[in-house]
């Protein structure tokens, strides 16, 4: 329907009345017929309608098209871009990596003399080239020291600590003698800052409570030297807690021992991270039911998928969902596949991620490799440079960007924040470093004439066996030193 009211001209109208001629209509008011649609000002909807439907049926002819806010469509089947996509804004960071054992036994921790150039590709499983292809964001560097054998009881005098400093400061020099590409990092924080400045972020763990030598106040030291988490056993007990490999040996499974809930204490209280790949079934069961923060396990897998016992059983599993940790995926052909490990594949560490993940939750699942500790790796993850198949066939098999993103590292990086929160909390609280020894620990007994402190401190002194005098440096009656004197 037509629109008949007069309208005033406006500039550039040309209408004129329906005459054309002047002097018939000189007494004519001059009027002029508007016309307009009736749906001219009808919405949004109507003006866009067209556009807005072909938009729609665009969508649906392109069912596969995969939208990421703000950034253009990806077939969902293009794994290899998803891929790409997701470990571009997300950092892949691996909780175990055992390079600097390599540079202790191969190099003597002797790294500036040239032999080895990490930027290039080397033999083993770990360099930074490759790490580079593999799209790795951060890493959990293994301070690893053996257990010692030649101890016949974990206080009996060993070397272990001091190589345990040692590794520590080799991965420290490690890290600095390559700023362009790795940082080190001691806070989940820092972990982030790096990936935003593309740099791999570096991080130090220790493998084994053996390492700080029964001692909670070496616990204290290892942590303000940098490292951040400690696997509570290796493959040997120590003054904490009962390893998987005792019971694999035919030994009881003693759990948490009692300077171990000590331990965990003091460790919950620092914001050390307790790492409980390689203990017993029981001392994980111990943990847990004391932990005040969350756990990890750095590199272990699911018991239900392969009954090995440095997996995890899922009863384990469901307590690590309450706890709020994280169980990173493990890469060890023989805790995949123990009766044929030559056979496992990159399937294999899949089939423990969504075990773990439908036991667990996605929020507690990880990447856990042992590369450069593990002499064997599976078929399809031979080196640090094929996480991203790993992430692909993740998603081949259903997993979606965002149960990607919580895997490759979001999930320990929520999980430390949590930890580190937790500590800030103990201590503002008042709680005090522990104190506890290891209830066998032998003291020096000092000299019965030492300045005491305290009454009674003296006879005690005596009672012990302390010595009569300081020594006295082989001065004979003469005042010279004399090593015939044996006046010590």
């Amino acid at each position: 329907m037509a629109d008949t009211k007069p309208a005033a001209s406006r500039p550039g109208d040309e209408q004129q009345s329906p005459s054309s001629d002047p002097a018939t209509n000189s007494s004519a008011p001059e009027q002029s017929l508007v016309v307009r649609s009736q749906t001219q000002n009808a919405g949004f909807f109507s003006r866009f309608r067209y556009h807005l439907f072909a938009a729609g049926f665009a969508f649906l002819l392109s069912p596969f098209a995969f939208l990421w806010p703000g950034q253009s469509p990806i077939d969902p089947k293009n794994y290899a871009e998803r891929t790409e996509r997701v470990l571009k804004t997300t950092p892949l960071i691996d909780g175990h990596n055992d390079l600097p054992w390599q540079l202790r036994i191969e190099l003597h921790n002797r790294i500036y003399d040239g032999r080895v150039d990490f930027t290039k590709r080397l033999l083993g499983h770990t360099d930074i080239q490759r790490m580079r292809t593999g799209m790795v964001g951060g890493q959990f560097w293994s301070v690893y020291v053996d257990c010692d054998t030649h101890q016949q009881h974990f206080e009996d005098p060993s070397w272990i600590v001091r190589d345990t400093l040692e590794q520590i400061d080799v991965t420290r020099r490690f890290i600095d003698e390559h700023p362009q590409h790795l940082q080190y990092c001691d806070t989940a924080a820092c972990a982030r800052k790096a990936f935003k400045s593309g740099r791999i972020s570096s991080m130090i763990g220790i493998e084994g409570g053996h390492q700080v030598g029964g001692s909670i106040a070496s616990i204290r030291q290892m942590y303000n030297l940098g490292a951040r988490y400690i696997t509570l056993t290796h493959n040997c007990d120590n003054s904490f807690a009962t390893s998987a490999s005792t019971v694999a040996a035919g030994g009881p499974d003693g759990g948490l021992f009692k300077l171990g809930y000590e331990a965990i204490r003091e460790m919950n209280r620092l914001g050390m991270i307790v790492d409980l790949s390689h203990v017993s079934h029981q001392t994980m069961r111990d943990v847990l039911s004391v932990a005040r923060a969350p756990v990890i396990f750095s590199h272990s897998g699911a018991h239900s998928v392969e009954p090995h016992l440095r997996n995890v059983p899922d009863d384990v599993l469901r307590t690590v969902k309450k706890n709020g940790g994280i169980v990173m995926a493990v890469f060890v052909n023989r805790f995949l596949k123990m009766k044929d490990p030559d056979q496992a594949t990159i399937h294999d560490v899949v089939d423990h991620i969504f075990h773990i993940a439908e036991v667990c939750g996605w929020e507690c699942i990880g990447v856990g490799s042992d590369f450069s500790g593990t002499p064997y790796v599976p078929i399809g993850l031979e080196d640090v440079s094929k996480f991203p198949d790993l992430v692909q066939l993740l998603m081949e098999r259903g997993a979606t960007d965002e149960q990607v993103r919580l895997f490759v590292g979001e999930n320990i990086l929520r999980v430390w924040s949590n930890i580190e929160q937790r500590a800030r909390e103990l201590q503002a609280a008042g709680e005090k470093p522990v104190e506890e020894e290891y209830e066998g620990r032998q003291w020096q007994k000092g000299m019965k004439d030492s300045p005491w402190m305290l009454r009674g401190s003296r006879q005690k002194a005596i009672d012990a066996g302390a010595a009569d005098r300081p020594y006295m440096f082989n001065v004979d009656n003469k005042g010279k030193h004399n090593p015939a004197v044996k006046n010590v």
